[in-house]
């Protein structure tokens, strides 16, 4: 079976995170980096304050509905360290993102390790970032707006990876 992982970087919505970790405990993600801002649940040496730890975890736990319980999330403040931890584990790093060198999702086959990267709710993912990946991916559109919510891109490019290649 294909290795998936997910960096969710720099997001602000900690309902698109719930959302996120619900849809990679379905699809059998097996890892997650939650990196820069992004919202994370509590974890083994978490160094923020109990009161927000806790406060962040059950706010997640709306949404995630317990995929923060079985998945395995891990954080760090610099996308750098998660992309150089999965490239060390063979991983492909992919970012989810409409560019001038994007391929379609529909048109992709991932190879056996696939790591996706999804980016802020608006701006999407940062240009440095996006130099820092193996390929670019995208949705295609048939409708009148630019992109999907970002959990639901990334729900999409899961199940496409899991499913449909």
């Amino acid at each position: 079976m294909r290795e998936i992982a997910l960096v969710a970087h720099n997001l602000r919505s900690i309902h698109n995170v719930g959302s996120i970790l619900r849809s990679c405990d379905g699809f059998g993600v097996q890892r997650v980096f939650c990196t820069g801002y992004t919202p994370y649940p509590s974890l083994p040496n978490d160094t923020r304050l109990p009161h927000i730890r806790t406060k962040i975890t059950r706010q997640l736990h709306k949404t995630a509905l317990g995929a923060e319980e079985t998945i395995d999330i891990r954080h760090e403040d610099d996308i750098q360290t998660a992309l150089t931890a999965l490239r060390a584990d063979g991983y492909t790093i992919a970012a989810l993102e409409q560019s001038k060198n994007s391929v379609a999702l529909s048109e992709y086959t991932p190879p056996y390790k696939i790591a996706l990267i999804v980016g802020r709710e608006v701006e999407g993912i940062e240009p440095d970032i996006m130099k820092e990946t193996d390929l670019h991916l995208e949705i295609p559109m048939r409708g009148t707006k630019e992109s999907f919510n970002v959990s639901v891109a990334a729900a999409i490019a899961l199940y496409h990876c899991r499913f449909l290649s």
